[in-house]
């Protein structure tokens, strides 16, 4: 056995990812409106009580058996689909054993849930965008097209990505080639078929894309971020600084020195939450700055604001407001989503010929 087998990235991961979070959080969601409608039963007797932790682990286990035992992109995506409720059933009950008491109200269990969502997202990403993919990775993620091949249930896009692959490895590789010729030489089965889950992502992503296309809603969001500029810098201010002084002390050297004193005496959570508005708010700015000189590096500002909000300061607002902070969560990653539609369509206009070439 060769142990300088580099590791192999699977060029699928975000899609699986993707789908085992969203399972993952809908299992949170539907255990935690189902046990508030029922009024929290408990499985057991006086002297057991099966946690529903442990079903998790079993969906978790299965994901797993189902992975070593089967093969093909429809075990893949059964695998993600289980392993992520399974985990959602599993972290659901995080509170119960972070305290003494077995606490699973525990206020800052949502925030630690969040976090480690947050985490699962950026290790996946730092794992896809970390180092540049192989010509040997492009490869070995034709080859496992193949299965499909074998299968006789590959599709025309799941073919066409299989070629986009063998063009990124290398051509002079024998396994290159002959990979090529047997996907020349089959026939797709047709048009892939989506299934729910994809077929409402598709016509989101559709309108959406026709939404965020328009001058209205590049006025909207510019507008939005002013607005939330604003009400940052109303909220740190009245935070620290006005609560509790007159007017007269305002005008008083020493406000700077009660002001401090305030920041001092807040909570870590207190201090990381504006700590973290303020970096947002400091990117708003940025961007407020850029808007008549590029919309890119505007739009680009905006977008590290919100990745801040997303990733750093609601930790702080779910450990505060727990479940009622996901209204808001789902709205920045709306935000977040146009913007990068922006983004990229202010890049396919910068890099078009000008109309004035020779």
């Amino acid at each position: 056995m060769n142990n300088n087998i580099p590791i192999v990235r699977n060029l699928e991961a975000i899609h699986h990812v993707e789908i085992f979070l969203v399972c993952a959080v809908a299992a949170i969601l539907g255990i935690r409106l189902f046990l508030h409608l029922t009024g929290y039963p408990q499985i057991g007797n006086g002297t057991l009580h099966i946690a529903h932790m442990l079903w998790g682990g079993l969906l978790m286990l299965v994901s797993i058996i189902i992975l070593f035992s089967f093969m093909g992109r429809r075990i893949e995506i059964w695998a993600a689909i289980l392993g992520g409720a399974g985990f959602g059933t599993f972290i659901d009950e995080v509170g119960k054993f972070v305290t003494k008491d077995n606490d699973y109200f525990f206020e800052p269990s949502v925030a630690i849930m969040y976090m480690v969502f947050v985490l699962i997202i950026l290790a996946v990403h730092t794992i896809k965008s970390g180092w540049t993919f192989t010509q040997r990775e492009y490869l070995l993620n034709a080859i496992h097209g193949l299965e499909e091949v074998v299968l006789m249930d590959l599709d025309e896009d799941e073919k066409n990505k299989v070629m986009f692959y063998l063009g990124k490895s290398d051509p002079d590789d024998p396994l290159t080639v002959a990979v090529r010729d047997v996907m020349m030489k089959t026939q797709a089965v047709g048009p892939a078929k989506p299934g729910l889950y994809m077929k409402i992502k598709e016509s989101f992503r559709k309108r959406y894309e026709r939404v965020a296309g328009s001058a209205y809603f590049r006025r909207a969001i510019v507008t939005f971020f002013l607005l939330q500029l604003v009400l940052t810098l109303l909220y740190i201010a009245v935070f620290t600084v006005f609560i509790g002084l007159t007017p007269e002390s305002l005008l008083n050297v020493k406000v700077f020195h009660t002001v401090a004193e305030r920041v001092s005496g807040l909570s870590f959570v207190g201090k990381a939450q504006i700590f973290s508005s303020l970096l947002s708010g400091l990117f708003v700015l940025l961007g407020v700055y850029y808007i008549r000189k590029s919309r890119l590096t505007a739009y680009t500002m905006f977008e590290r604001s919100v990745l801040v909000s997303i990733l750093l300061t609601y930790v702080f607002i779910f450990y505060q407001k727990q479940f009622a902070a996901l209204a808001s969560l789902a709205f920045n990653i709306l935000i977040l989503i146009g913007l990068r539609i922006m983004i990229r369509r202010e890049e396919a206009g910068a890099n078009l010929p000008s109309q004035h070439a020779a």
